[in-house]
C-alpha cells in the first residue's frame, strides 16, 4: 500500500474530487500517513472494505454469507489489560490537567495485548458495524461511529457520547439522567460545531441527544448521538482534502480543547495511536461519507492489540472508567 504525507495526501484529494473521481481513503490519527486510492485500483489482497454499503467484497470474494465456516469450532479470545495502577497513572494525569483547566473532555485510550485463535481476516468477516476495514497484516476495524457526511453540498457530522447496557431496567432515563455522560456530550457537539463552522456556513444542531440501539456480541447497548451539519462552499469538491484534513483529527477521540488536549493524551498514553482514532472513508465522485476508526484490533510483531479508550471528566472516576474500558475489549464475533 502506498502511502502518503499530509501535503501530498490534501492535494491528492483535491485534485481526484475535483475530477469526480471515485476513491477510498484511511488516514492515521497523527495524519502523517495517509492512503488513498481510487476505487478501481484498490487491491483486494491488501485492503477490503464496506463502509456503509460502499465496498469491494465482490472483488475479494466475499458474499453475503461472510465465511462462518472458517471460524475455529472453539474461539480463544484472553485479553491482558493494563493493571489498574498503570491505568491510574494516566488518568491521574488527565484528570489533574482538566482540573487545571487545560481541558475540559480528554479522550484516554489503552492498548491491550490479547491472545487469540482468530486472524484479522476472520474478525472483519465475521464483525457486523456500519464501517469495516481490513488491511492485511496490520489491522481491522468495525466501526460505528460517523466522522463526517458531505451530501449535495451539505456536511453533516454525528458524534457518539453516551452509552449503557439496554437490559437494564430504566435504561434510557439513567443514560439521559446522567450529569457525566451529559456533560461529556455538550463538551464534544460544542467542539464539533466549531471544526465544522471553520469549512461551512449556517452551522446548527439538527438534532441533540437522540438515541440509537447498538447491537453487540454482548447483547444491545443504548448509544446517545448528536446530529451537526452546515453548508460548503459551491466548489468545495475542488477542497475537499483541505476540508477534510482542517476538522483532523476527530474531535470525539481527542478532546477540548483540541490542540492542548492532544498533548495531554501524548504524555498520559505512552503509545502512538498509528491508525486507530484516525479516520477511514470514500468519495464516489459526488458524495463523501467517513468514518472515525474506533473497535479496533492491530497486528503487531510481539501479538495482537485492541485499542478502547473513553472521555473523561471532571466527573470521572478512575475506578468506574478502568472498568468501562475493560468492558469494551470484546471479541467482535457473532
Amino acid at each position: 500500500m502506498k502511502l502518503y504525507s499530509k501535503q501530498e495526501a490534501i492535494a491528492r484529494m483535491n485534485m481526484l474530487a475535483g475530477c469526480s473521481k471515485s476513491f477510498v481513503f484511511l488516514i492515521d490519527y497523527s495524519q502523517e500517513q495517509v492512503y488513498m486510492e481510487e476505487t478501481a485500483e484498490v487491491s483486494p489482497e491488501e485492503l477490503i472494505y464496506n463502509l456503509n454499503g460502499f465496498t469491494n467484497e465482490a472483488v475479494a470474494g466475499l458474499t453475503d454469507e461472510l465465511l462462518p465456516e472458517s471460524l475455529p469450532e472453539q474461539i480463544e479470545w484472553i485479553s491482558q489489560p493494563v493493571s489498574f495502577q498503570e491505568y491510574s497513572r494516566a488518568f491521574e494525569h488527565v484528570k489533574k490537567n482538566i482540573l487545571a483547566g487545560n481541558s475540559f473532555l480528554t479522550n484516554l485510550t489503552c492498548r491491550t495485548p490479547v491472545r487469540t485463535n482468530l486472524t484479522l481476516k476472520d474478525i472483519y468477516c465475521n464483525s457486523r458495524a456500519l464501517y469495516k476495514v481490513w488491511v492485511k497484516n496490520r489491522f481491522v476495524v468495525f466501526s460505528p461511529e460517523i466522522f463526517v457526511r458531505i451530501k449535495k453540498g451539505i456536511i453533516s457530522s454525528y458524534p457518539m457520547k453516551g452509552t449503557i447496557d439496554a437490559t437494564l431496567p430504566d435504561a434510557i432515563q439513567t443514560l439521559m439522567s446522567d450529569g457525566k455522560e451529559a456533560a461529556e456530550h455538550a463538551t464534544i457537539v460544542d467542539l464539533i460545531r466549531n471544526d465544522l463552522s471553520i469549512v461551512a456556513s449556517h452551522v446548527r444542531v439538527e438534532r441533540y441527544r437522540y438515541i440509537d440501539v447498538l447491537q453487540t456480541n454482548r447483547g444491545p447497548i443504548l448509544q446517545t448521538s448528536s446530529e451537526i451539519c452546515g453548508e460548503l462552499p459551491e466548489d468545495y469538491k475542488r477542497q475537499l482534502g483541505d476540508i477534510l484534513f482542517s476538522m483532523l483529527p476527530a474531535g470525539s477521540i481527542t478532546g477540548a480543547p483540541k490542540k492542548k488536549t492532544m498533548q495531554i493524551i501524548r504524555e498520559a498514553e505512552g503509545y502512538e495511536r498509528g491508525f486507530y482514532t484516525g479516520i477511514t472513508g470514500y468519495f464516489d465522485g459526488d458524495d463523501m461519507d467517513s468514518a472515525v476508526m474506533i473497535r479496533f484490533v492491530e497486528q503487531e510483531a510481539d501479538g495482537m492489540y485492541f485499542k478502547s479508550g473513553g472521555g473523561i471528566t471532571f466527573k470521572s472516576d478512575a475506578r468506574s472508567e478502568y472498568e468501562e474500558m475493560k468492558q469494551k475489549i470484546y471479541v467482535p464475533i457473532y
